[in-house]
């Protein structure tokens, strides 16, 4: 097949890479407004660069994430996934990202802290996707949300070169405008409450009925997978005073560890029902 031709080529000349876009672009543009276009899209982008794994998140202005389109390695299950759309994916650092407004082609180390690879989020989450490399676009739609389309390589020894990045960059554009025109009806499928707001002002305020604002700064840190030393850098403070505050945070919340700190907070996130606002461990510590 012509797209597994071009993904096992180790360097593509300018002429076939157009020629490998221009066939695959012929086959995603009839697809746009229909349920096989995220699948054609990431063929389009196979017939550019070797993807062994790829996954497209929405992220609608209201409301949780929805899974556009998802190949699960052997190794994992569907239920990671579901995992990740309850709550886990406050701290996937693409979201965060996306969140901010950051918009583009970002490969994972760009946007990962510098803890990232010791964080539970990574430990019970996302060593388990098989990734070994991922690269990902951020786009803005019309509705306000996101897209997040994440390509990966799961082959130990299989990285995203400097020559698949730029090809991503160089047809950024071309991706954007298609994911756009192919959600942008997508405000309607988002009606509802503002769930994922929610959701992000319960990430914000964890801890903070029990916490000094300083803990709950240097908690929340922790939780996105940031070391001591960068928490220590964006709060202006020391390294030693970070690991006071989270020692503190530890002995009021009942904890031993960064372990015990992520389920509290999944726990409490996914009791806490029909959230308001406010700390979920107030509700969730009054329960038996």
């Amino acid at each position: 097949m012509i797209g597994t031709r071009f993904c096992g080529a180790l360097a593509m000349t300018q002429t076939d890479t157009l020629a490998a876009f221009s066939d695959g672009l012929a086959d995603t543009l009839p697809t746009v407004g229909e349920s096989a276009f995220p699948a054609t899209l990431v063929a389009l982008l196979r017939r550019l660069v070797p993807i062994d794994d790829a996954t497209v998140l929405l992220y609608p202005a209201q409301g949780l994430p929805l899974i556009e389109y998802s190949e699960v390695p052997e190794t994992t299950g569907a239920s990671t996934l579901d995992r990740f759309i309850q709550g886990m994916f406050l701290l996937d650092p693409y979201y965060t990202a996306g969140q901010e407004g950051r918009l583009g082609l970002f490969r994972l180390s760009e946007l990962a802290p510098e803890g990232f690879r010791e964080s539970e989020y990574y430990r019970t989450w996302y060593r388990y996707c098989g990734y070994r490399d991922e690269c990902g676009y951020l786009i803005a739609l019309a509705d306000g949300g996101f897209a997040n389309i994440a390509l990966g390589r799961t082959d130990a020894r299989g990285r995203f070169s400097k020559a698949h990045r730029d090809r991503l960059a160089a047809v950024y554009g071309t991706v954007a405008a298609l994911a756009r025109s192919h959600w942008a009806g997508n405000a309607s499928r988002a009606a509802g409450e503002e769930l994922r707001e929610r959701l992000n002002l319960a990430l914000a305020e964890f801890g903070s009925s029990l916490l000094t604002e300083r803990e709950s700064q240097v908690i929340n840190r922790v939780l996105h997978g940031h070391s001591t030393k960068t928490i220590a850098d964006r709060l202006g403070i020391s390294v030693e005073t970070v690991k006071l505050h989270r020692k503190h945070a530890y002995a009021k919340l009942e904890i031993n560890s960064q372990a015990e700190l992520f389920y509290l907070f999944l726990d409490s996130l996914i009791s806490a029902g029909d959230y308001a606002g406010g700390d979920t461990l107030v509700d969730y510590l009054r329960k038996p």
